[in-house]
């Protein structure tokens, strides 16, 4: 874990910790995230750990009020198979395995897990009821069955000594099993997904069991996250790379809010930004706030820098080679700075660290100021890393942020660069920038904003044949994506009707000079990434 935003075992932390905790063991699963997602919704604060991760002292100095642990790809009885620590069982605090979590619990207390035909379940499922009552199982089988979600390979075959059954599915004779008397639960689906529609009911019966008071709030933390940050910098001057989207915008008045003007801001401007987002960044920034900002204008640079450039990785190693360069300079006009402050969220910090221990496929380089602080010697001031984006907007909220930002779309840090397949122009950023005003301008008039997670345009590195009145038309065409998700991991494209999208097409094609043709993306996350490029 050698990862600048790896979790490292923070032992002063840890010990006095101010809010319950519980402990998430991650086996590997595509969806533990959502676990953790389900926990904050119910107000209580949770932390995702590797299990190769939780030794006996880490779990000493975390001291969880409970424990789940995650589903998993592994089979248990396989060479090197993952497993929790023995200690985990020996807390004496509320126990939950999901999936692979179920199979490993039962594997290490005495019970049998087999794989091999008629063994595998995926997709949906439903789960009947055993004859026992279980106070984990309150408000499930009102209508006498339960649907579930299922993606496993092996099952349970023999139940681990103290454990009955509370449910069972055709493919899982043991789908609920507890031993309540050591609260010890476990289920072979996933209630986190949400085609588990009554999975939360599991999760919020379980934190009642463990006795959560459900203290997790953004206004908690607003106030917690204040002193820490005070307690952090003292009396030091703090410099923040602002992009104008909503994590560096929270994090930026956050910290403004904890030390006032021993902050400063660093907009770079760099040629990529949609129609009038520059000048709505400052104003908010310089005027409604108060911030001190540096607007540092580098459009000339950076696109002289990527003039013809037309593969998706050099652009991105461009723009983030430049952008370090630019905010360097910029940010020694602050003079005297120690910290630099970063918009880090809680998916950043899981998703530094590999569960395996070995590398990963880079599907992407990812823009931001990673190296600055060795490179400055600068100490990072993070006070987003708890959070996911959810949470990061409802603080905003707490921090009265215009409604505006706090619900505005992602937009990638290299900005239009990578809407640009292809080489880059001048000419084609600013047809682009015209045509995704129209496409979000269209967007809102049907109130439809808040229901996509991220949208825009692309201009495509292609020209078509088109006839506009009497005459012949040579120009580019246009792609529009849009997509739902709920974290951007996984994503699906926006069901919009064929109404409004000959609507919309008309529009861009009558308003936007350069556009003879328009496409609607309706490739879903994976196999296609959200952004083009």
């Amino acid at each position: 874990m050698t990862s600048e935003l790896a979790p490292t075992l923070d032992t002063a932390r840890i010990a006095a910790p101010s809010h319950d905790r519980l402990l998430i063991i991650d086996f590997g699963s595509q969806v533990t995230q959502l676990i953790a997602r389900r926990l904050r919704e119910l107000h209580v604060y949770c932390e995702i750990h590797p299990f190769n991760a939780v030794t006996p002292e880490f779990i000493r100095a975390f001291a969880p009020k409970a424990v789940i642990l995650s589903g998993g790809p592994a089979s248990v009885f396989a060479e090197g198979a993952p497993l929790p620590p023995r200690e985990v069982f020996d807390l004496g605090v509320p126990v939950l395995g999901i999936c692979y979590g179920q199979q490993a619990m039962m594997h290490m207390l005495g019970g049998k897990v087999e794989s091999g035909h008629g063994t595998a379940e995926f997709g949906r499922a439903y789960v009947t009821p055993g004859d026992e009552k279980l106070d984990l199982l309150q408000g499930w089988f009102l209508d006498g069955r339960e649907e579930v979600w299922m993606s496993h390979g092996d099952h349970v075959s023999r139940l681990a000594p103290g454990f009955q059954v509370y449910g069972t599915s055709p493919n899982a004779p043991f789908a609920i099993t507890a031993d309540p008397s050591r609260h010890f639960y476990a289920v072979q689906f996933h209630p986190e997904v949400h085609h588990t529609p009554n999975g939360r009911t599991i999760y919020h019966n379980f934190l009642k069991l463990a006795g959560f008071k459900g203290d997790w709030t953004m206004a908690g933390y607003r106030e917690e996250a204040t002193r820490k940050i005070r307690e952090q910098v003292g009396n030091s001057k703090v410099i923040c790379g602002l992009s104008g989207g909503v994590d560096s915008s929270v994090a930026a008045v956050l910290i403004h809010e904890a030390i006032g003007d021993q902050l400063t801001c660093v907009f770079v401007d760099h040629g990529l930004l949609r129609k009038g987002e520059a000048e709505q960044v400052v104003s908010m920034f310089r005027d409604h706030y108060n911030i001190p900002l540096i607007h540092a204008d580098e459009s000339e640079r950076f696109l002289t820098a990527l003039e013809g450039l037309d593969d998706p990785e050099a652009k991105r190693k461009t723009i983030g080679r430049l952008f370090i360069d630019v905010f360097q300079e910029h940010a020694r006009e602050v003079g005297g700075a120690e910290f630099l402050a970063q918009g880090t969220l809680y998916p950043d910090v899981i998703e530094s660290v590999s569960f395996s221990g070995g590398p990963s496929v880079t599907i992407k380089s990812h823009h931001n100021v990673g190296g600055l602080p060795e490179k400055m010697g600068l100490k990072l001031v993070e006070p987003l890393r708890e959070l996911f984006k959810d949470e990061v907007r409802d603080l905003g909220r707490e921090l009265g942020l215009p409604e505006s930002f706090i619900r505005r779309h992602p937009f990638p840090g290299p900005g239009l660069a990578i809407r640009c397949p292809g080489a880059i122009t001048r000419e084609k950023l600013a047809i682009l920038r015209e045509a995704d005003a129209v496409y979000i301008d269209q967007i809102r008039r049907h109130g439809l904003y808040d229901e996509i997670w991220q949208a825009f345009a692309a201009i495509l590195p292609m020209r078509t044949v088109g006839v506009m009145g009497d005459g012949r038309t040579y120009d580019y065409a246009l792609a529009l994506r849009a997509v739902t998700s709920v974290d951007g991991m996984t994503a699906d494209y926006y069901p919009f009707t064929h109404e409004f999208l000959s609507e919309t097409a008309t529009r861009i094609i009558n308003e936007v000079r350069g556009v003879n043709r328009v496409f609607y993306d309706c490739t879903s996350k994976p196999p296609g990434t959200i952004e083009l490029e």
